[in-house]
């Protein structure tokens, strides 16, 4: 068991920036997955737990610990449930659940990243969510390296939110139970390829990114002042949210730029890397964003991206 050193993580990172890994650790099972974090206990480094890279920002000075990044690439059916590990890429997931005649996850089509990410954060798009899916989750705890089992509801999953991404656990996401329906093959192929058509016509996929960089602002809690100005462009996500996107296009933020970051003028809530962004480019750009539409609107948009130092 050795680690690589000094690995730079531009290269896992769809923004391509970041700063080295002091040590790097590609883990292909379960076993050497726990052997890995065994030995960084030992080593007492820190470690951090990498899905795709699709919605992490590294920091320039890299990450002083073991960037430890799990290979459990697999998926098979039982009857109308797929179990697949975390490290799966959603693409091949959609894909097979078509192939199979199984609805519920044609909501994703297009979505980028890892189906542990996609639990991690209980990603969703077009209406749908991860959580309307998942049945089981297996993880494995930094802690006490025992593998636990939770089903939805101790998942506690929330809007772009789960039990291992607020921090109540320190846990890896190994697999993942999904239920889900019979359905037609070729509507769930319409579906899934009028969505990805969606994506290339509205969404700067030509250029480094990592989808929508802010969160949809939920109106539940907003004072009706704040929302009414917005009233048309309420949509369900999967509750009524104000898209960000809106709100940074009606501040006038289309084609602002920070050093390499930019505001996309294809799709505001997208920030792209032009060549040679920095961290510190797209991090300035992101407080300029929040600062001006609170200024203008009186809103606070967060951010959906994790910043990793």
């Amino acid at each position: 068991m050795e680690f690589q050193e000094n690995i730079s993580l531009s290269n896992y990172s769809n923004l391509k920036v970041g700063g080295p890994a002091r040590y790097f650790k590609i883990a292909k099972s379960k076993e050497e997955l726990r052997a890995s974090l065994e030995l960084a206990k030992k080593q007492d480094l820190k470690v951090f737990i990498l899905g795709g890279g699709t919605n992490i920002l590294w920091s320039d000075n890299g990450y002083h610990g073991l960037v430890l990044k799990p290979e459990i690439d697999f998926y098979e059916r039982e009857e109308n449930d797929v179990v697949a590990g975390s490290s799966v890429l959603m693409s091949k997931l959609v894909d097979f659940s078509i192939k199979e005649g199984l609805a519920g996850l044609d909501w994703a089509g297009g979505l980028p990243g890892t189906l542990g990410g996609a639990v991690f954060g209980n990603a969703g798009c077009f209406g749908g969510e991860i959580k309307d899916s998942v049945l089981e989750v297996e993880s494995l705890s930094l802690e006490s390296l025992d593998f636990k089992k939770r089903d939805n509801l101790a998942c506690e999953f929330k809007y772009r939110d789960s039990i291992f991404k607020s921090g109540d656990v320190d846990e890896i996401i190994v697999q993942v139970r999904l239920g889900l329906n019979k359905g037609k093959k070729e509507e769930l192929l319409a579906r899934v390829m009028e969505q990805k058509q969606y994506r290339e016509e509205h969404q700067p996929l030509d250029r480094p990114n990592i989808g929508s960089f802010f969160k949809n602002v939920r109106i539940e809690g907003l004072e009706e002042e704040l929302v009414k100005p917005h009233r048309e462009l309420i949509k369900t996500d999967p509750f009524p949210v104000i898209p960000a996107a809106h709100l940074i296009y009606a501040s006038g933020l289309q084609g602002l730029k920070l050093g390499g970051a930019e505001v996309s003028s294809k799709h505001p809530n997208f920030l792209i890397n032009t060549g040679d962004a920095t961290t510190a480019d797209f991090l300035g750009l992101m407080e300029q964003v929040k600062q001006k539409v609170k200024e203008k609107f009186g809103i606070e948009l967060e951010e959906e991206v994790r910043v990793i130092e």
